[in-house]
């Protein structure tokens, strides 16, 4: 019995794949990892829960969603353009890691993370609230219950939460334009 494939094509981390032949049904955590050897988005609970497999969904009007790659088949994402957290930072011409994002300095700075394993997650978590703050920016009361309801969502099991949302804080109270007075 052979397992029946269907072609995929999208765009990850700004460039072109495919059209590849992939397994129907295939989740995008597996694509990822065994396909185009990224291993960044994490498999954690496998059930969409932990959100630590959340990759980032680049709209055409250049918007930012978070979506789950363990409960997200790849062929969901066919034509579309995604980031996963291996291209969150700038990187130079032979691909290496030239410029950390805001967010993910600022997660170095205040020490964020204890395993890491929950981290590309809250990066890409962050990095779609800065995205939808630059469009709509919020009061400075609202700062901390919009990042908590963005971050809320995901889990970490070294209970990290306390520095991930100070660094986020740090990152929205400290670029132009995503507050308001």
């Amino acid at each position: 019995m052979s397992l029946s494939t269907k072609p995929l094509s999208l765009t990850v981390n700004g460039k072109t794949v495919g059209p590849i032949d992939v397994p129907e049904g295939m989740m995008m955590q597996d694509f990822l990892h065994e396909y185009l050897n990224l291993t960044g988005a994490r498999l954690g609970c496998g059930q969409g829960i932990c959100h630590a497999c959340t990759i980032a969904v680049e709209h055409e009007d250049g918007t930012l969603d978070e979506r789950r790659t363990c409960i997200t088949g790849a062929h969901w994402f066919d034509g579309r353009h995604v980031r996963t957290v291996e291209g969150i930072a700038e990187r130079d011409e032979e691909g290496a890691i030239a410029i950390l994002s805001p967010v993910q300095k600022a997660f170095i700075e205040h020490f964020s993370f204890q395993c890491g394993y929950c981290t590309p997650g809250f990066v890409i978590g962050a990095t779609v609230l800065i995205d939808r703050l630059r469009r709509e920016p919020v009061a400075r009361e609202q700062v901390e219950d919009v990042i908590t309801e963005a971050l809320d969502r995901h889990i970490c099991r070294c209970t990290g939460y306390v520095r991930y949302f100070e660094a986020v804080r740090d990152v929205v109270l400290r670029t132009p334009g995503l507050v308001i007075g």
